[in-house]
């Protein structure tokens, strides 16, 4: 067994960017280890994303295209995965550490009998063995784990892997949709409305923590976010305080993200929020404190008041672009 699976989600027939790095990851472990990379689309209205998945690399894409699959339904697509863990004979399973590929790869894991990794950063293969890595301990230390019993069930995280375009044309084969829903039934689904990226898939981030002082001062946090094309994102003490959704929470009990490059404005440090960014390629600290625990993980640090330093920066980001 050295077949790869990679479940790639999508949105509203279009494919998550995560979703490319899964299968590009996937497409590089088949080839490692001689297998065939089978990708498998679930949703209504998904016959152009064939195509799609198959220039990164699929040899076969399984679909399943139905209207009642418009709306996610964890037992519904968990069926399905398994369906196709079948029949691609897969020894592992790629998904997205997304909040929904968290959830269907723990389900899928449970109806397969197979093992589950979740928050991966790197994997390998030793042997027959896939080897990983994963941060614990909020990201102060890293397990490599071999997964001895196959299948495994491995959730990726965003941002960290690069998503490769090859040529090719995988052959697509159709699932059979049975309507289950594991006793769950979704009516709908609502998401606000943003011209901002979402904080997972962002490649630039700008976070404001305790030092805002309010959820006014956070307009100076949006308007960088806007002149970079980023992200708005917050610590959790902000969220607790009333000045953010819960959805911009970046940390532990919030949302983990690997941006290219993360901002952070008067954020101490705390090892909760460290747990969720400290993976992001670049980060720049902007804090009055230089003791703040954050200097410690950052590439950048401006020890200064950043009610003058983001403004400054925002204006000479805009003469840059200009």
């Amino acid at each position: 067994m050295s077949n790869i699976l990679v479940f790639a989600e999508q949105r509203e027939g279009q494919l998550k960017s995560y979703a490319l790095e899964a299968i590009s990851e996937g497409r590089r472990l088949a080839d490692t280890a001689g297998g065939e990379l089978s990708v498998c689309l679930i949703g209504s209205g998904i016959a152009g994303l064939s195509a799609a998945v198959s220039s990164y690399g699929a040899d076969k894409v399984l679909t399943a295209d139905d209207g009642a699959l418009s709306v996610y339904a964890p037992g519904a697509y968990a069926d399905l995965l398994k369906e196709a863990l079948s029949m691609s004979s897969a020894a592992v399973v790629l998904l997205s550490s997304s909040a929904m590929g968290r959830e269907l790869g723990a389900l899928l894991a449970a109806k397969a009998q197979a093992s589950l990794l979740s928050d991966v950063i790197k994997t390998a293969w030793e042997g027959d063995h896939l080897v990983v890595n994963r941060p614990v301990y909020a990201g102060k230390a890293f397990l490599e784990i071999a997964a001895k019993k196959l299948p495994v069930i491995v959730t990726l995280r965003p941002n960290v892997f690069a998503a490769v375009e090859r040529s090719g044309a995988g052959a697509v084969e159709s699932l059979t949709v049975a309507g289950s829903e594991g006793g769950v039934t979704v009516i709908d689904t609502s998401m606000k409305a943003s011209t901002r990226p979402e904080l997972t898939e962002a490649s630039i981030i700008v976070s404001g923590g305790r030092a805002m002082g309010g959820a006014d001062q956070y307009k100076i946090i949006e308007e960088l976010a806007d002149t970079l094309g980023a992200a708005v994102g917050a610590s959790r003490a902000s969220v607790d305080a009333g000045w953010r959704p819960h959805a911009d929470q970046v940390g532990q009990t919030g949302k983990t993200v690997s941006p290219n490059l993360y901002i952070a404005c008067g954020i101490s440090g705390a090892i909760q929020h460290l747990a969720g960014m400290n993976s992001s390629k670049c980060i720049v600290a902007i804090n009055t404190d230089p003791e703040a625990p954050i200097f410690k993980v950052a590439n950048y640090g401006i020890v200064a008041d950043l009610f003058e330093v983001v403004p400054a920066f925002n204006a000479a980001v805009k003469e840059l672009l200009t």
